[in-house]
């Protein structure tokens, strides 16, 4: 039989109870050879609070918990059974398999393919925003936003600096939203 991934719905915020119990189930009932990984998708996400950078951790999927295992009656009713568990995904009786590319996307994203990604800014940024400087050399200074590069975190700033606008380039972190 074939390992797949398979997601599981559960109250919202018990998704590490739950990996929990089902962690302790499968011990006690020595399903190790059937149900292998639990994984509660998680981004790291950065933001100023008072002048310090801080990483948070945010769930992907509130709700839901991604279990690695091989279908079959046995492993269907431990996974089901488990305190929290309040079905598994999919249509009909039983669970629909992820497919591939979403399990590899995720498991990316997870940063458990590729290393560690890194943090994502909380607050997303747009063409026009008008942003203030709270770090660095250009602290207290506002702008306008002119790009957006995500994929480096950085924004191009137009700021007035001695009566010219000036494009400067700075990290999602050194500003906020005004």
């Amino acid at each position: 039989m074939l390992k797949k991934w398979y997601v599981i719905h559960t109250y919202a915020g018990y998704e590490n109870k739950v990996k929990s119990n089902l962690e302790r189930r499968i011990q006690s009932l020595g399903m190790e050879d059937k149900i292998f990984r639990i994984l509660i998708p998680t981004e790291e996400i950065a933001e100023m609070r008072d002048g310090e950078k801080v990483i948070t951790e945010k769930k992907f999927f509130p709700g839901y918990v991604l279990v690695e295992m091989e279908m079959d009656d046995e492993s269907w009713a431990v996974v089901r059974n488990t305190p929290g568990v309040t079905n598994f995904v999919g249509p009909g009786i039983k669970p629909t398999a992820l497919d591939e590319d979403e399990v590899k996307e995720t498991l990316k994203n997870a940063g458990l393919i590729d290393g560690r990604p890194k943090p994502k800014p909380k607050v997303r940024y747009a063409s026009g925003d008008k942003v203030k400087v709270i770090d660095g050399p250009f602290k207290d200074f506002i702008g306008s936003v002119e790009a957006v590069e995500l994929d480096r975190n950085k924004l191009k700033v137009m700021m007035t600096i001695f009566g010219r606008a000036t494009p400067v380039e700075l990290d999602f972190l050194q500003v906020e939203k005004v």
